[in-house]
């Protein structure tokens, strides 16, 4: 009897002990059933990609500074990818490399507006939202917003700005990047319209493949044909560089004025040291934090702007002290 009574003792204790570790799996699974009912109703992180035109330009660089504050500022998790020139060639297998990682958006600067037409849509036709910034392309229907400079403006600006520092009259020459690349070969178009308008004379441009040595030896043979030139237009951050070297190698600092596209810190180097004489500065930051901003509209169900015109600034040495934010960053 003793015997009995302990075994019913035994399988009782063994019971209880089943049914409260039934009862602790039923716990964990309900707590773990909650969890992923919160994470799923959590915001989603996307996953966005900045492509630039060139990754060692200040002009990207500052361009991504603004991307990453905006990104930042929206939960949004945001990688930093750019050839090592500004070349469609470098840029597409960039673009594929992207492209495999399906991210949610990108934000891309096409390097030609034709070449880098098919690698961009197919970001688009694999389901990333696409948002052209500083640079766009012929056909750009896909994109959900183009955000960028009033390069044409730009370039009137410039032309206005040199046709003050020559005096209103002269021989005036554009060092450009290569033909094929919306933003600079509108300020080229927009320089040209305004320097002939102010009554300049206008002897052409010349290309540099965004290679500042080969801008500095374009400038010396443009001022070899040309030993009257008043004024040099250079379209954007290398082409200054390179237009500023190939003048003071060739020994006509100060005869010759340059007004120069884009405020790197060698830019504004040069214009302190009276190298370069005026800067026409984009505002790059507010170009890459817009195209985050649509981007994540597009994502989550808002409106998007489909074109974003950003100003500029006009540089010169006696008002830089007062247009800080103006000056492009090396880094973020």
């Amino acid at each position: 009897m003793a015997r009995r009574t302990w075994i019913a003792a035994a399988c009782a204790a063994i019971l209880a002990l089943g049914v409260a570790a039934c009862g602790s799996d039923d716990s964990s699974t309900s707590s773990g059933s909650s969890s992923g009912s919160s994470s799923s109703s959590a915001k989603k992180n996307y996953k966005m990609t900045l492509i630039a035109g060139v990754k060692g330009d200040e002009f990207y660089i500052t361009m991504n500074c603004g991307a990453q504050a905006k990104a930042k500022e929206l939960g949004v998790t945001l990688d930093f990818q750019g050839p090592d020139k500004f070349d469609a060639g470098l840029q597409t297998p960039v673009v594929n490399a992207v492209a495999a990682k399906k991210p949610d958006a990108v934000l891309v600067a096409p390097t030609d507006t034709k070449a880098m037409y098919a690698p961009i849509k197919q970001l688009s036709d694999n389901g990333a939202k696409v948002a052209l910034v500083d640079t766009t392309l012929e056909q750009a229907d896909f994109a959900v917003s183009q955000i960028a400079s009033d390069n044409e403006g730009g370039g009137k600006a410039a032309a206005d700005t040199l046709a003050k520092l020559i005096g209103g009259k002269g021989k005036v020459f554009v060092v450009n990047v290569k033909p094929g690349i919306s933003t600079t070969d509108a300020r080229g178009k927009g320089f040209e319209a305004g320097a002939k308008a102010a009554g300049l004379t206008y002897v052409g441009q010349e290309y540099d493949d965004d290679d500042p040595s080969k801008a500095a030896a374009v400038t010396k043979a443009a001022l070899a044909k040309n030993p009257d030139l008043k004024g040099i237009f250079a379209t954007n951050l290398f082409s200054a560089e390179g237009a500023a070297t190939g003048i003071r190698e060739a020994g006509k600092l100060g005869q010759v004025k340059i007004v120069g596209f884009d405020a790197g810190p060698k830019q504004v180097e040069d214009l302190k040291k009276g190298t370069v004489q005026a800067l026409i500065a984009q505002k790059p930051a507010e170009i890459g934090a817009d195209g985050v901003e649509q981007a994540y509209n597009a994502l989550t169900g808002k409106s998007t702007e489909k074109e974003i015109g950003t100003g500029f600034t006009s540089l010169t040495k006696d008002n830089l002290a007062e247009n800080p934010d103006a000056v492009y960053k090396a880094s973020c």
